[in-house]
């Protein structure tokens, strides 16, 4: 796990095991294999699908494993770093002596109490029962908003969504945001669409709904009509819901009314007590992100009984802890989240579960450990490195635009340099200590980590942006962008590469991995299709000019046709409009990180490394980046609620849209991965 210190010392010399043949050797004198090479079936043309051919040869060997819905280098990775926090988590657990409060005694007494099945087994849903038993208490709608707003305080989102966020159009401020719910199915699509494989799971849905009441002591036949009545109102609720294509402007989604207005839209959930119950006083405004779902919303209200209300709630409650009860009930939300919708076999085993759901809880206080004992040093540093050399080259390619007016670029430029570079690790850590974990309850541990999060968020409200915060772990292998702080966030995991473990990676795949597909992908999505709608200080601003605005838009609307060409599966479609902002931040991403890697040693050599180009090499180290595998149940449900189109298409999307890729791999007319020049996506 760790790896080599990434200094420029190391990097001027990483040609040295350069292989000067035209053999495509994978394996070099000292023994190391090329995993870049390594990979490649040569069965496959580059020009007939380029992902497969960059990747199949290591999909042969590693079928998705029964336990996962996908496999390739983020599995790779994520079991890299569950191993370790498995040792944290192990070695805190063993010490029965620690300081109570401390880091390592919530970190093991977590873990332990997950691993304590025979207690958990015992326990069964009865923590749940005090709640049960004030759901069962309600007599009216006053009743009802009352217990919906203390899930929502539990952290269970129902009904309506809440949440404490920046003010789109006043960044240095917290708001309050209320929009539309959290759905028992991942989209409001899946209520609604008619195709054979939506219908299915719709049935399957309305048989796990029905077999969690039984498990939980309603008997068969009411189970069944407990069932449609749960579904019948996350249908109502789902028909004013906005599909994902429509979440993904801003401004639609920014309409911030004072309470008093929206009490007279929704006037049955009193908004000005309900707010004061979710512990907040003396709130004027609010933001409502989709109002005609709020109408729906007091339609619903007062078409359905308190009866059946009483239902959605329990459902919810349940739902939301369903991982955390006994076996019979984890097994029934295994059989349907994971088999129905991801095509998972079996679960897996007891300690990866554990670890996982210890991290997801207790992140924050792993990674101040990961960070001490498995994060090399010199990380923070070559991660920046890595992102001020992309960011150099944006600049020079927005100076460069042929489409852009000089005020424009101006501002954009403006907004680069000031795009502030969270990488590694936070400076501050958040302040767990109020948070209680004991050996003895892992359901009650899973509810205090809840209502702590729910309390962090609250406490926001009304205090100054906290500009040092992280909405990552440190050992989340993942980035991401935030417009309303003009900030990219790259935890320090993002420095592993599997394969290269105890020796440094090339520039090509530094350049490919770390430059392309993560810094070269988040700076873009301050420039995608949403990003580029907020000034530099994070601001909804409309800085553009109209005419270079209508520019823009023209090529967004190129990738988003392209995109909806692509078909997976049988027929189901890649959502252009839906996945733009991926699309276009893939393909800002692999042309920055290309011209980057151009002005490195390596980039600029007409050696061979294991028989490839330096440019070839680059564009097989960004393949890699994406060799990623699913199942198609898996497929499925990305297509229909995720904004990430599938890997396949995030490799042969962008790079049949860069005419350097056409030149490394001599990429001709009549082959699938060629594209017409002039229909060829260039934006930034």
């Amino acid at each position: 796990m760790k790896k080599l210190l990434f200094s420029s010392a190391i990097l001027a010399t990483i040609i040295v095991y350069s292989c000067n043949s035209s053999e495509k050797a994978t394996t070099s004198s000292d023994g190391f294999v090329d995993p870049i090479s390594a990979h490649i079936d040569s069965s496959i043309s580059p020009g007939e699908n380029f992902f497969m051919f960059a990747n199949n040869g290591w999909f042969k060997k590693h079928p998705i494993p029964s336990s996962e819905k996908s496999n390739g280098i983020f599995q790779t990775i994520n079991d890299t770093i569950n191993e370790a926090i498995k040792k944290i988590c192990e070695s805190s657990a063993s010490k029965t002596t620690t300081t109570k409060g401390s880091n390592e005694q919530k970190i093991g007494d977590f873990y332990f109490s997950g691993m304590d099945t025979a207690r958990i087994k015992k326990a069964g849903a009865s923590l749940l029962n005090d709640e049960f038993s004030k759901i069962d208490a309600i007599k009216n709608t006053s009743d009802l908003i009352t217990q919906v707003v203390l899930l929502q305080k539990m952290n269970i989102t129902n009904m309506f969504g809440f949440a404490i966020i920046r003010d789109d159009k006043n960044s240095s401020k917290y708001i309050v945001y209320l929009g539309q719910t959290k759905l028992g199915l991942p989209e409001r699509d899946y209520y609604f669409n008619t195709d054979s494989r939506t219908i299915n799971i719709r049935n399957e849905y309305a048989k796990h709904v029905q077999k969690i009441f039984e498990l939980t002591g309603t008997e068969k036949n009411i189970s069944e009509k407990n069932a449609k009545k749960v579904i019948s109102i996350e249908s109502m609720l789902a028909k004013a819901s906005r599909k994902m294509e429509d979440l993904r402007d801003p401004y639609k989604n920014y309409n911030k009314m004072s309470v008093a207005t929206l009490n007279k839209t929704n006037p049955s959930v009193n908004w000005q007590g309900t707010l004061q119950l979710l512990g907040l006083n003396s709130i004027d405004s609010v933001v409502v992100g989709q109002p005609e779902f709020f109408t729906q919303l007091e339609s619903t209200i007062k078409k359905v009984s308190i009866d059946d209300w009483k239902l959605y709630l329990k459902w919810n409650l349940i739902n939301h802890y369903a991982t955390s009860l006994n076996k019979e009930i984890e097994d029934q939300n295994f059989y349907f989240f994971s088999t129905v919708m991801d095509g998972i076999k079996e679960q897996k085993p007891r300690w990866k579960k554990i670890v996982e759901t210890t991290n997801e809880s207790l992140g924050e206080l792993i990674g101040q450990i990961y960070v001490k004992e498995y994060l090399p040093k010199g990380t923070k540093e070559k991660l920046l490195e890595i992102g001020d050399n992309i960011r150099d080259i944006y600049a020079e390619h927005i100076k460069k635009l042929d489409w852009m007016s000089a005020a424009t670029k101006e501002k954009a430029l403006s907004k680069l340099n000031k795009i502030v570079m969270k990488v590694g690790y936070p400076d501050k850590w958040k302040d767990m200590s109020s948070l209680e974990i004991s050996r003895d309850n892992y359901l009650q541990n899973i509810m205090n980590v809840d209502k702590w999060e729910y309390n962090f968020r609250l406490n926001k409200y009304g205090k100054p942006v906290d500009l040092s915060e992280w909405e990552m772990y440190p050992q989340t292998y993942n980035a991401y962008y935030n417009p309303a702080s003009n900030e990219i966030v790259v935890p320090a995991c993002n420095i592993i590469v599997p394969g290269f473990e105890g020796r440094m990676p090339d520039d090509a795949i530094l350049y490919g991995i770390i430059g392309g597909s993560t810094f070269g992908h988040e700076i873009t999505h301050g420039f995608d299709d949403q990003g580029s709608l907020y000034d530099e200080n994070g601001n909804l601003s409309d800085w553009w000019t109209i005419i270079d605005r209508s520019q823009f838009v023209a090529r967004t609307k190129l990738i988003v046709d392209q995109f909806n060409g692509y078909v997976v599966l049988d027929s189901m479609h890649v959502r252009g409009e839906n996945t733009q902002g991926e699309n276009i931040a893939d393909l800002g991403g692999v042309i920055m990180g290309y011209e980057a890697f151009k002005k490195t040693q390596q980039g600029q050599s007409k050696e061979l490394f294991n028989g490839y180009t330096a440019d070839q090499r680059y564009f097989l180290a960004y393949a890699y980046a994406w060799m990623v595998n699913r199942t198609d149940a898996s497929l499925a449900k990305q297509i229909m609620s995720d904004v990430h189109a599938p890997a396949e298409f995030r490799i042969n999307g962008p790079l049949s849209d860069v005419d350097e890729f056409y030149k490394a791999f001599n990429i001709k007319q009549g082959d699938k991965m060629y594209r017409d020049e002039k229909i060829r996506v260039k934006i930034w």
